[in-house]
């Protein structure tokens, strides 16, 4: 069964991630014009990834005293009313020259971001019935990569026939209408709302004072020590870090000095390989919904199947000098990267109980956020010193490496979860 809910949330989420990349294109492109500098440039998604890192280690406090819908309610609020702010300063009126106050902005409107994730995936577990869970997981997953896949060329186009400043009205606009279909959806594990303002959790009494509720440290390290105590869910986040540090060498930097070095290609196959990708995704995320009952059967064992396929695609790809060929390796790497990656994320929805959920999330989406950006000078030191064909090798190891954790780790994925998450 699955609650009307989710449909608000599936439907307010994907309007988010819709409008999240036309910011990211137009505030770039902006940045670009006026300084001409990549640095400046970088300093967009560089400043975003540090204030969402921020975000998530404080998010546990929101958390345990607000409803989760209301915590997505506020964020797209307050991302409307900056995006609004940010709309006007760059207006034809005001001329905002500046970029300082652009810079602060993407910081607050990023933190306020930080909190979406966890209680995104949070919720569709509450949101669904457990014979749903990954159907639910990868049709949210597909949609995050349709508006990846066409959400960038349009983007691209968008700003340059119409501008930053249209677009950014656009944004808020968005993240407007996002908000006002969030404040529909209902967490069944709460308890009903006498109103609009019913927003607290059940841990908070009628008066607003916490009853029996945990110290303000003790909330802040509890997803940590879940994370830690659970040997299924240590195995699963070592997984997705060893993953996200792989996943860097697929960033466009990375992607354009091989088609260029190795493919001896110019700009214009780095775009047709970034849109093979994330087509290949489109299609895994619609196979796993096409064959979900066979999945579920054997959901670990596709899992490891997802990561292995996705190393031997990576280190096909590092070796291969043949650009149509590459093309056709990034297509196939899709579907393995999506059973690997809603596999996962549907194993950890199942392995702490609901209310244990929200800040594993946060604790996990922290620490993917801290390693991937290390990964991202890690891999360059890489690239540099070994060479860009040795860091898609050693990034396809590091996948197998992965797979060889959850393997190792294979009897903790065969207990009962009840088991694992009493914790």
């Amino acid at each position: 069964m699955v609650n009307r809910s989710f449909y608000y949330l599936w439907g307010s989420q994907s309007l988010s991630n819709t409008v999240d990349v036309l910011y990211l294109v137009a505030l770039t492109t902006l940045v670009l014009e006026r300084t001409n500098s990549i640095f400046f440039a970088t300093m967009v998604p560089f400043l975003r990834v540090a204030a969402q890192f921020l975000s998530g280690l404080a998010a546990p406090l929101m958390i345990v005293r607000y409803r989760l819908p209301f915590l997505l309610t506020v964020s797209q609020l307050g991302q409307f009313l900056f995006f609004g702010a940010m709309a006007l300063y760059l207006s034809p009126m005001a001329q905002g020259e500046s970029l300082i106050p652009v810079y602060a902005l993407i910081l607050f409107i990023s933190f306020l971001d930080g909190w979406t994730s966890p209680a995104r995936n949070a919720l569709i577990p509450r949101l669904v019935h457990d014979d749903r869970l990954l159907k639910a997981n990868a049709m949210v997953a597909t949609t995050d990569q349709i508006i990846q896949f066409a959400g960038w060329a349009v983007s691209g186009i968008l700003v340059a026939a119409f501008g930053p400043f249209p677009v950014l009205l656009a944004v808020a606009a968005g993240y407007g209408v996002a908000m006002a279909v969030t404040m529909l959806i209902e967490d069944p594990t709460e308890t009903k709302r006498r109103s609009l303002w019913d927003v607290r959790t059940g841990i908070a009494s009628a008066d607003g004072s916490e009853a029996n509720a945990p110290s303000r440290w003790d909330t802040l390290k509890e997803g940590w020590v879940v994370l830690w105590q659970s040997k299924r869910l240590r195995s699963m986040t070592f997984m997705d870090v060893t993953d996200a540090l792989g996943s860097t060498v697929w960033i466009g930097a990375f992607m354009l000095v091989f088609v260029k070095e190795v493919l001896l290609k110019n700009e214009d196959w780095w775009g047709y390989i970034n849109a093979s990708y994330f087509a290949g995704t489109v299609i895994g995320g619609f196979l796993v919904i096409a064959l979900v009952k066979r999945l579920e059967k054997r959901l670990f064992l596709f899992m490891l199947i997802g990561m292995l396929g996705y190393a031997l695609c990576t280190a096909l790809f590092a070796i291969n000098t043949i650009a149509p060929l590459a093309l056709l390796i990034v297509l196939v790497t899709g579907p393995f990267t999506e059973l690997s990656a809603v596999s996962r994320r549907t194993l950890i929805q199942r392995s702490c109980t609901k209310d244990q959920l929200p800040k594993v999330f946060s604790a996990q989406g922290t620490l993917l956020n801290l390693l991937f950006g290390i990964s991202l000078f890690g891999m360059s030191f890489i690239a540099e010193v070994l060479g860009i064909v040795n860091m898609y090798l050693i990034a396809a190891a590091i996948s197998v490496l992965a797979a060889g954790v959850g393997w190792w780790n294979r009897k903790a994925f065969a207990e009962d979860r009840a088991e694992d998450s009493s914790l």
